[in-house]
């Protein structure tokens, strides 16, 4: 096997180098991109293209719907991006008028972190040219998107409910959209975004091209394309659903109750300062973050019932450095990019197969190398054997080194004192008790059991005079000057 070797020079999404590419000789250059994109690459130090930004830039250029599919961490969004810039240029104006800036290039994802991070890119290599971009997305007020629309974009990123919320507002029209990219595809499917697909899909223009790109392809993807595609080009660098080789896979069986102890063994242990932790629900992803933070270790949590702005806040404190560990569910598994992240954690193994590549991918970009820990149990053993069948590679269960479950409950059962600090508790007695406390006599007579006593004389008058029929008074009225004698 030809050793790996890291090129600073080459691209991807996350600003790194990677380790695969075509050919030295392959550049930016080689493509024809106007001078205004190649300037934006180079003020970011991009040079040569990944094997997916290879295969896909000369195709789309072409016009052509192209099916793409690579790991993740390799530069898909600049295979689709760059090319789709280059096309609209002979669009490009700097008029004032929103007329004269419609909407041309259409790219949904299916989470609002990766809508976020895709406009960021297309903004990065589009900022030397009159192109205008937005990005839209949920969980946010309309109002400062809806004024962005109504002054015109051509590159519009969206997810797909709230770009129909504002369909419905009539604040965007997508009649003279001529480029669609789905970003994600497959996770777009697993959220159930299928219906909203179709109805944004009809409001476009019949004549358009197509671009699917996600890491994964399943049948259902595949019949997807098939009603929206026309004669597409499957692009294909990796094996489909395959992990890099650059990140280290390592499976630990530990008990349940054991889990969120073996993290902070985890994060100590190898003291780890910027780890991303999955978990299958909200509220064990909520749980751990807070149990880690009981800990001493710097954690947060993001999920579906966190707000955007919290989830925002916390996705830029945790690239900061200002959190050690960011728990997070699947909504977060997509699109994350984090430089140099050196290690993910699967606290729960996921659900679906796929998602464990999704996962994994979170570290390891664009070449750099990484580890992809995951915590198993005996009830986990058939999501186990699934993403071995996906993966193509056996995950033995391995003991979880210098971890005694035992020892960090009572660790964390022991109440924590300062060192050299006077214990307020009784010292224990020659026989290995604690001190006697002192104890109150008790009367026996509260110990007897209850004996019902015989009625009293008194008692029985009473009860007798409760039952007697009283006699019944005669009615009688008056008027106001009251009763007459008799």
């Amino acid at each position: 096997m030809p050793s790996r070797r890291r090129f600073k020079e080459t691209m991807s999404d996350t600003q790194l180098a990677t380790e695969q590419k075509p050919s030295t000789a392959v550049r930016f250059d080689d493509f024809g991109l106007a001078p205004a994109i190649l300037q934006a690459l180079t003020d970011q130090g991009y040079i040569h293209p990944t094997p997916i930004q290879a295969a896909a830039i000369p195709i789309v250029l072409q016009g052509r719907d192209v099916m793409g599919a690579a790991q993740t961490g390799t530069g898909k969004t600049a295979g689709f991006s760059l090319p789709i810039i280059q096309q609209l240029l002979q669009h490009a104006n700097t008029s004032a008028s929103p007329a004269r800036h419609p909407v041309r290039a259409l790219i949904l994802t299916p989470t609002r972190e990766l809508a976020d991070q895709v406009a960021d890119n297309v903004a990065a290599y589009s900022r030397h040219t009159p192109l205008r971009s937005t990005v839209v997305f949920g969980g946010v007020d309309m109002a400062p998107q809806t004024t962005a629309l109504r002054n015109g974009v051509e590159i519009l990123i969206a997810t797909p409910g709230r770009l129909l919320d504002h369909v419905q507002q009539k604040t965007v029209s997508l009649a003279q959209t001529q480029i669609l990219v789905l970003d994600e595809a497959d996770r777009m499917l697993d959220m159930g975004f299928l219906p909203d697909l179709q109805r944004i899909i009809n409001l476009l223009p019949q004549k358009r091209q197509s671009l699917m790109f996600s890491a994964t392809f399943s049948p259902e993807i595949k019949k997807l394309a098939n009603t929206f595609l026309q004669n597409p080009t499957t692009i294909e660098v990796a094996r489909s659903n395959a992990t890099a080789d650059n990140v280290t896979q390592v499976l630990y069986k530990v008990d349940e109750d054991a889990k969120p102890d073996a993290v902070s063994h985890l994060v100590r242990s190898r003291g780890l300062k910027q780890v991303i932790v999955f978990s299958n629900t909200k509220i064990g992803a909520s749980r751990l973050a807070r149990h880690l933070e009981k800990e001493g270790i710097k954690a947060s949590a993001i999920h579906g019932d966190k707000s955007q702005l919290e989830r925002m806040a916390a996705l830029d404190a945790f690239k900061q450095g200002g959190i050690e560990v960011l728990v997070a569910t699947d909504v977060a598994a997509r699109g994350l990019d984090i430089a140099e992240l050196p290690c993910v954690i699967n606290f729960d193994l996921p659900y679906n197969a796929e998602d464990y590549v999704h996962r994994i991918g979170r570290t390891g970009r664009a070449g750099a190398s990484g580890d992809a820990i995951s915590l198993y149990t005996d009830k986990d053993a058939r999501f186990l054997a699934d993403i071995q069948k996906l993966i193509k590679r056996t995950l033995p269960p391995l003991e979880l080194e210098g971890f005694n479950p035992v020892r960090e409950v009572e660790r964390e059962r022991r109440p924590r004192r300062e060192e050299g600090a006077v214990s307020s508790r009784p010292a224990r007695s020659d026989r290995g008790g604690y001190g006697a406390p002192r104890r109150e006599k008790i009367d026996p007579w509260f110990l007897k059991p209850y004996e019902p006593q015989e009625p009293s004389d008194a008692d029985r008058r009473e009860e007798e005079e409760r039952a007697a029929p009283t006699a019944k008074k005669p009615k009688v009225a008056a008027l106001l000057g009251g009763l007459g004698k008799r």
